[in-house]
């Protein structure tokens, strides 16, 4: 990682920088070899399995009305208000679902945290806009479910990979709210991995082919632009990592004033397993957000 500290402006900047090496520094795939990354994906599927045979699972409720989108609710005990926790798949905004993003819910619920995983629709039959309202309405409706859901709603934590990552940062940001009948910041911690906070390198990057972002997404959809007011966070990326997502995390680190914590020998993709192990320091980082 690099030493020089990066930061919104330089972020900004950087959107100007040749395709070529936007394409490069973005191209989250060259961590990993084609084989490993296939081997990987698959992985998620076959450790998600288990959550959809839990006890008390709670699968493709509906969370809004408008689009249909679906979440999966794990871990949840009658008589019990559990702390949650909300994963936010990634694949570029493109890819992925819930089924391929539970493998942390047995986990958490042994340790008495529930999970849920919601599913958005992919671009790019709708914009990141519309991703993003799809997200906070999730947060709302498990926010205003929380007692009939078994929920602590004064215990919600946000995390999410890569793409899912910045998702999660849209969650942390401030202003939103009252136009989901939320209170106000809602969030008790957040823990975004390997994630994307300023998107002006994306849509000069190969994502916009599929993104088509907007100067008006890039400035109103960049966590980085709008740090304050986000709730107790830890930002982590990968030690085997493309060189944009590191800078982007220095730089939402530096700007929330809160911890990077650089998830040893873990790539890209592979980082999300670690938070199935109770030891890692990731699995710490999300307890001691949550207490």
């Amino acid at each position: 990682m690099s030493d020089v500290p990066a930061t919104a402006t330089t972020l900004i900047a950087e959107g100007a920088w040749p395709r070529d090496r936007l394409d490069a520094d973005y191209t989250a795939k060259n961590c990993v070899t084609p084989e490993h990354f296939a081997q990987i994906i698959a992985e998620y599927g076959n450790r998600s399995r288990p959550a959809k045979a839990m006890a008390g699972a709670k699968l493709d409720l509906v969370y809004d009305a408008a689009s249909g989108e679906k979440l999966d609710l794990y871990g949840t005990r009658a008589g019990e208000l559990r702390p949650l926790v909300i994963f936010i798949h990634g694949g570029y905004w493109r890819a992925l679902s819930k089924d391929q993003s539970a493998f942390m819910a047995p986990l958490l619920a042994d340790l008495g945290i529930a999970t849920a995983v919601p599913d958005y629709t992919l671009a790019p039959t709708v914009s990141l806009t519309e991703i993003t309202r799809q997200m906070r309405v999730a947060l709302a409706w498990l926010w205003h479910q929380a007692e009939s859901l078994g929920i602590d709603r004064n215990r919600i934590l946000v995390t999410g990979s890569s793409a899912g990552g910045h998702l999660a940062g849209t969650l942390m940001m401030n202003g939103w709210q009252q136009d989901f009948d939320l209170p106000g910041q809602v969030l008790k911690g957040a823990l975004p991995l390997s994630g994307l906070f300023e998107l002006a390198p994306i849509a000069g990057s190969h994502v916009q082919d599929w993104m088509s972002l907007t100067p008006q997404e890039t400035e109103a959809l960049s966590p980085l632009r709008a740090p304050s007011g986000a709730p107790a966070s830890v930002i982590a990326v990968a030690e085997h990592e493309v060189s944009g997502f590191y800078r982007q995390t220095r730089a939402y680190a530096n700007a929330l004033g809160a911890p990077e914590l650089v998830v040893q020998g873990r790539n890209h993709f592979d980082i999300v397993f670690d938070l199935c192990d109770p030891a890692s320091a990731l699995s710490a980082a999300l307890m001691r957000l949550l207490r």
